[in-house]
């Protein structure tokens, strides 16, 4: 339960922030434009919450169903309009100035993006040092030359002080069928290794590229003794205590504590065995793995963490972290290269060469909205600047309903020197509309598909 308004809390509080930012763009603009704003609202459904403030009276709205918000401007296609007021209509307007106040809502959250980057990497984003472990023959990064024991340290040049920065570098390069050079350091020397986009099959999903990919983290060996025990749990309500030594799962002898969390994520919901050793002795204990449902489908967890040596991982610590200037130049590059990577990504699926099962609907960001907010502050600013970068150029797109499909029948308006006819824009809202939700219909299919395995 607690999972769960963790999870609904993080994304309300996620989607009103980019939605905040999204239409107040729309509303600065259209103010400077001189255009009256009659309502700004967050949010679609039942008003949690109303005010009206400044001298035209402007309603400021918070509603119940925060997956949207819009800015509702005074238009004589949706109104009667005074005629001492029609100078004020959005419609009276000159085609620039529509554009600009349409145009305004895609660019705030870009620059919202670069806000969310910029704090970021002031602030330092933490992670794992990204030495290679476990790179099996057969994959692509074996025959690329890569093995244990090599760091990455950058990836296109750029470096890569994380794992999590490597990932993110070379994952959506190679999904579009570019190839990646990577920069290894082994025994104080450099040397350069490239991931050829060939050597993969088109339309991979993430999971399938990962797969064929081949490339792991290093994890030292760690012992299966449970240290910390959640209250309330499976883990506590079997009887499991700290110290406990798990010695086998499911019949299976465990010497790692990721053997022990690979058979209890196998067994969600299912009677599980487990061999303790506390004290000298031994003996048996049942679980029942809590089924949890994450972007990887549904896994089992019981509610206990493992004894760390803390000296271990000190060594396996890194931070990516600017001073402020440098960090509003990476924070510009990573809105232009996510933005770039984004639209590249929806050409290819266009094309059939990427797999549209990389869309996540609302249930997906959901979790990913849980998840980084649970990571702490650098990972939620970072799911908030991605979210924002894609609704900044989903928007753009030159969809009838989107603000991209105004402003293409803004630039039809300007060519041809008359706006396009009322029947015209409304066939195109209409096919524009069924795009989208059978856009949104296929996303939550895949976050159905994702949940159940």
């Amino acid at each position: 339960m607690v999972d769960l308004l963790t999870t609904v809390l993080a994304l309300a509080v996620a989607l009103s922030l980019l939605v905040a930012v999204h239409e107040l763009g729309h509303f600065l603009v259209a103010r400077w434009c001189g255009v009256k704003v009659l309502r700004y609202s967050i949010g679609f459904g039942k008003p949690l919450w109303q005010r009206r403030f400044g001298a035209d009276r402007t309603e400021f709205t918070i509603a119940t169903i925060p997956l949207g918000g819009y800015v509702k401007m005074l238009d004589e296609r949706e109104g009667e309009v005074a005629e001492a007021e029609l100078h004020r209509a959005f419609n009276h307007q000159t085609v620039g100035k529509r554009s600009a106040i349409v145009v305004a809502g895609p660019l705030f959250n870009f620059l919202f993006a670069i806000l969310a980057y910029w704090l970021m990497f002031v602030l330092g984003v933490s992670g794992i040092r990204p030495l290679l472990g476990d790179i099996e023959p057969g994959t692509v990064a074996y025959a690329s030359g890569l093995r244990d024991g090599q760091e990455i340290v950058a990836v296109n040049d750029e470096k890569t002080p994380t794992w999590q920065a490597v990932i993110e570098a070379v994952m959506p390069q190679l999904m579009l069928g570019g190839d990646v050079e990577l920069t290894v350091s082994e025994g104080g020397l450099s040397s350069k290794k490239t991931l050829s986009a060939d050597a993969f099959d088109s339309g991979l999903s993430t999971d399938e590229l990962v797969e064929q990919l081949g490339l792991k983290l290093y994890r030292p060996a760690i012992a299966p003794i449970i240290d910390k025990i959640l209250p309330g749990s499976v883990a506590e309500q079997a009887g499991l205590r700290s110290g406990d030594r798990v010695a086998q799962a499911a019949g299976e002898a465990t010497e790692e504590w990721d053997e022990v969390v690979k058979i209890i994520s196998e067994h969600p919901g299912k009677a599980l065995l487990l061999q303790i050793v506390r004290d000298g002795h031994s003996f048996e204990i049942e679980v029942r793995p809590e089924p949890t449902a994450t972007p990887q489908g549904t896994v089992g967890r019981i509610g206990a963490s493992v004894l760390l040596d803390e000296s271990l991982f000190e060594s396996m610590q890194a931070v990516q972290q600017y001073p402020v200037g440098t960090a509003l130049i990476a924070a510009w590059d990573k809105t232009w290269e996510i933005s770039g990577l984004t639209l590249k990504m929806i050409g290819e699926m266009v094309r059939g060469r990427a797999s549209v099962e990389n869309l996540s609907g609302p249930i997906g960001i959901a979790q990913y909205a849980k998840s980084s907010a649970v990571a702490g502050l650098d990972q939620f600013l970072k799911f908030l600047g991605l979210i924002s970068v894609s609704l900044g150029v989903l928007n753009l797109l030159p969809i009838p309903v989107l603000d991209g499909g105004h402003l293409l029948f803004f630039g039809i308006e300007a060519a041809r020197g008359r706006p396009v006819s009322e029947q015209t824009e409304a066939l195109g809202q209409r096919i524009g509309l069924a795009l989208i939700l059978a856009l949104m219909f296929l996303a939550v299919y895949n976050d159905l598909v994702r949940l159940a395995g």
